[in-house]
């Protein structure tokens, strides 16, 4: 079986002397009440038959409804523990997270009613500085921001 792959990309802006990034919090029951380590680039999996920085433009629209535009500046990969592997690039942008516009996915919910529900896959985005998106985001994807720290030639 394949390694899971998703591809991702990180809005930054500049406010003044400080970065600000644009993180997601998952749609659906599961994320419903959580908020620290629960937020996220906006990302996706993708196949071999498809580049990683395509399928990170394609998931970003899909996943906000925002445009992305180059230049793109590689962040590198990290593996989850679930061992699946993320790859990153951050542009710098500025959207409004008022006008998210997230694709929607279906479950089974309640767990066993056999109804299905439509959720967003992102029900919402917010601007964050570096270091309060080090508490909301998930753990194992912390490296991106000290890849666009070093990158933007910030002090952590």
């Amino acid at each position: 079986m394949a390694i899971p792959r998703s591809a991702g990309l990180l809005m930054y802006r500049r406010q003044g002397d400080a970065v600000e990034v644009l993180l997601a919090h998952p749609g659906g029951p599961f994320w419903a009440r959580k908020d620290l380590g629960a937020w996220t680039l906006p990302k996706g999996e993708y196949d071999e038959t498809e580049a990683p920085l395509e399928a990170a433009c394609r998931e970003f629209v899909e996943e906000t409804g925002f445009p992305c535009q180059p230049p793109f500046e590689p962040l590198g990969e990290v593996r989850q523990k679930s061992g699946k592997r993320i790859s990153a690039w951050a542009f710098e942008g500025n959207a409004d997270p008022a006008a998210l516009r997230s694709d929607l996915f279906e479950m089974e919910w309640p767990p066993r009613s056999g109804r299905q529900q439509s959720f967003p896959e992102i029900d919402r985005v917010a601007w964050f500085g570096l270091d309060e998106a080090r508490y909301k985001l998930i753990p194992g994807q912390a490296p991106f921001l000290d890849a666009l720290t070093r990158s933007l030639s910030l002090k952590p």
